[in-house]
């Protein structure tokens, strides 16, 4: 009896509750209600679904890893294919260029990429460029009559603002939900060089990589890209990567169809407890150089191994993934004062940026038939010689000639490279000359020639 009395009171409250909720007032006190929608009609038609195709090649032979004898036998036809499918969503930003910004793992290897807008119309997606290291790619559709979301650059967000999650999560349609920014500057998550998050406890699944972060004007605030979750569902920490990321390398995307980064051409680490210590330092924030390159503006300006970075043009550096953070929105040619700490004592010294092109080169800018490649040089730490094939994008010349991600390029038309530098001297080859890469891929030695 008592359990028949305690569902039939909980039934009551629950009957209670409904019609309270039924009969909430328009408005209180001669005042609407406060709602989102009047905002999200204009942020709406700007988000977009995204959806790709990729086709797999099932191999079916031990040769197939070899370019020379799928070139022979006329291998990539010969697979069978099964087909991947995707789904994300992404952000107009140019509504008369059609230029969509998106996550770059939403669209990375895809044979096909369409784009689907609120209002029903799907468009095929032109692809325009992609950056790995901070997760962030730009396509292009050929429509009329877009809708395009306003940035906010201005960094005003804090902690604590409201915010708007706007994507497709698990191809369900446009889906909103809210919450606030629950930190800033978040780092840490994997495979990605550059991290400077937006932490955000609205809602985010997946589908939602690629959509929009938005403020309360309706402004683009963040580019929402990954959870943090234990079980694969929602536990409320979200992030987005900031607009000034996202504006940064878009241009440059757009562009080159690449992001030109310049850099300091040093390698930091932490200034952690023992170390200040060491350093006799009373701060414990800062990047401490541990060597720097040959030819580096730094070390032209006369900074040693050893010095502490403390801020660039007045940003202050907190430790080594800031000073990345702040080195990759740092223009090519743009003049900046770098102050650090040396022997306690602070000193400050203005440089021009400069292109680390021994670092990491797209293979266009060495010659137009190894487009679609990006070569970078291989740790010091690896004990190898030779340049590392970092990406290479599907359907381009790179990709049809052969190559592949992870390949170890070890000479170019029979000359021996030892690293990055050494295969940009190599370049440009005379007019009409054949190109042909020697590469090491899974223990095997393969000749990869080019049309």
């Amino acid at each position: 009896m008592n359990n028949i009395f305690r569902f039939s009171l909980v039934f009551i409250l629950l009957l209670a509750v409904r019609n309270v909720s039924a009969a909430l007032p328009a408005s209180v006190d001669g005042e609407p209600l406060p709602s989102l929608a009047p905002v999200l009609e204009e942020v709406m038609p700007a988000v977009v679904n995204v959806h790709t195709r990729t086709r797999v090649q099932v191999r079916t032979s031990p040769f197939f890893d070899d370019p020379f004898f799928r070139r022979f036998f006329d291998f990539p036809s010969m697979p069978r294919e099964r087909v991947q499918q995707s789904l994300g969503s992404g952000v107009i930003v140019d509504a008369e260029d059609g230029y969509v910004l998106t996550n770059n793992h939403v669209i990375e290897g895809a044979d096909d990429i369409a784009v689907r807008l609120e209002d029903g119309r799907e468009f095929a997606a032109e692809f325009v460029g992609s950056d790995r290291d901070t997760d962030l790619a730009v396509i292009r559709i050929d429509a009329d009559d877009l809708a395009e979301l306003p940035l906010d650059e201005s960094d005003r967000l804090r902690v604590g603002d409201f915010v708007v999650a706007v994507g497709n999560p698990f191809g369900l349609g446009q889906t909103v939900t809210s919450g606030i920014v629950s930190a800033l500057g978040r780092s840490g998550l994997r495979g990605l060089e550059y991290q400077n998050f937006i932490q955000t406890d609205a809602s985010i699944n997946p589908g939602n990589s690629g959509g929009a972060l938005i403020n309360l004007r309706g402004e683009l605030v963040g580019i929402n890209t990954a959870i943090f979750t234990p079980s694969g569902g929602n536990v409320g920490i979200g992030f987005a990567i900031p607009v000034s990321t996202a504006a940064h390398v878009m241009t440059q995307l757009i562009e080159y169809g690449e992001v030109r980064r310049g850099s300091f051409g040093i390698e930091v680490q932490d200034l952690d407890e023992e170390l200040r210590e060491a350093l006799g330092l009373e701060t414990t924030r800062g990047a401490v150089i541990t060597r720097l390159d040959e030819g580096s503006a730094l070390l032209s300006a006369g900074l040693e191994a050893g010095d502490v970075i403390v801020s660039v043009d007045g940003r202050p550096v907190e430790n080594a993934q800031g000073l990345r953070n702040i080195e990759s929105l740092l223009a090519v040619g743009s003049r900046v004062r770098v102050q650090y700490i040396r022997d306690g004592e602070q000193d400050a010294v203005r440089i021009v940026i400069e292109e680390n092109l021994d670092e990491r080169i797209s293979g266009q800018r060495l010659d137009e038939r190894l487009e679609g490649a990006a070569l970078v040089r291989i740790p010091e730490r690896a004990r190898a010689q030779g340049v590392l094939v970092e990406n290479v994008r599907r359907n381009s010349s790179a990709w049809n000639a052969g190559l592949r991600p992870g390949d170890l390029v070890v000479a170019v038309n029979r000359q021996r490279v030892r690293d990055l530098a050494g295969m940009r001297s190599v370049f440009p080859l005379d007019d009409g000359e054949d190109l042909t890469l020697e590469i090491r891929r899974r223990g095997g030695a393969y000749r990869v020639p080019f049309d």
